[in-house]
């Protein structure tokens, strides 16, 4: 049972890293139908701006002063730079290709995911990075399971951001934007939407949380490579499809169930085909439940 529980804990913190990229899937696809494959690396930038803002901090000697508020600069600082990605490689990638056929934007966005591995790899070098190890191993033990502080850290700050966009999306003018556009892009702008301005906003909060995800794992596992946005990029869209694609709640479900489901693979199967278990989800969902767990059957837009 120490086992199961212990799996299930690593499992939830690793699926709410998952979440948080899933939701840039969910929302751009929701309003674009465009599967933003350069997604993934956006969340690689995230972990190497982390690393490269804390070293500056600690150097400056913000962390020897208050760790918590250092930290918490970096996440802000590392998600308003992705942001400016993410808002750049939409109108530099895709908005010149918005109506174009699909299979323009799509080879689009596996062109701007090439880019950015190649662009780190040149400037920050082909070997892994090291995380500062600024971070205490210190957690607390209940019946048997331990629980490090990160741990406690990644997972609520997972879920106060999730609620965040919830509230966003839903209590807010421009959330309400987003829904208009998503349901009917021509149709809210006819009405007076600004729908160039909502896709931007909607690429800047996706990417936002694209790059805290990136930073909150690379505290984590402690190391980043150039080549980790295309793994977890893939995770994360099979994350989407499982709660359902276009749908937010569905994104947050789906990210946390691949999270446990992956954990207690290797848990209880084979270690060292955990990376393995999202794909075989991913076949089986698209077998027994196309539409994913929260999404609805819904006729092609035309």
């Amino acid at each position: 049972m120490e086992l199961f529980l212990q799996q299930i804990v690593n499992g939830l913190t690793v699926g709410a890293v998952y979440a948080l990229i899933a939701l840039g899937y969910t929302m751009v696809y929701g309003i674009l139908q465009l599967i933003n494959f350069a997604h993934g690396e956006i969340y690689m930038l995230g972990a190497y701006l982390g690393i490269i803002i804390l070293a500056f901090l600690t150097a400056a000697g913000l962390t020897a002063v208050s760790l918590p508020l250092a930290i918490l600069l970096t996440i802000i600082a590392a998600g308003a730079i992705c942001a400016a990605y993410g808002a750049t490689i939409e109108k530099v990638a895709y908005k010149p290709l918005r109506d174009a056929p699909r299979l323009a934007p799509l080879i689009s966005a596996m062109g701007v995911s090439i880019f950015l591995q190649n662009y780190v790899m040149l400037t920050q070098g082909a070997t892994d990075k090291v995380f500062p190890a600024v971070i205490p191993a210190a957690g607390v033990t209940v019946h048997g399971v331990e629980i490090t502080f990160l741990q406690i850290f990644i997972m609520a700050a997972s879920v106060v951001l999730m609620a965040g966009l919830h509230l966003f999306i839903m209590k807010t003018r421009m959330g309400r934007a987003m829904r208009a556009t998503a349901l009917d892009m021509k149709m809210a702008g006819l009405v007076g939407v600004n729908t160039d301005s909502v896709i931007s906003v909607t690429f800047i909060v996706g990417s936002f949380l694209a790059a805290v995800a990136g930073v909150m794992v690379a505290m984590y596992y402690g190391l980043v490579n150039f080549s980790i946005g295309y793994l977890a990029g893939m995770k994360a869209f099979t994350a989407a499809v499982l709660g359902g694609i276009g749908n937010v709640p569905g994104a947050m479900l789906g990210g946390v169930l691949l999270g446990v489901l992956e954990s207690l693979g290797a848990g209880y199967l084979w270690p060292e085909y955990k990376d393995a278990f999202a794909f075989l989800v991913l076949v089986l969902i698209l077998i027994v439940r196309p539409q994913g767990l929260l999404g609805e059957r819904v006729p092609d837009k035309v």
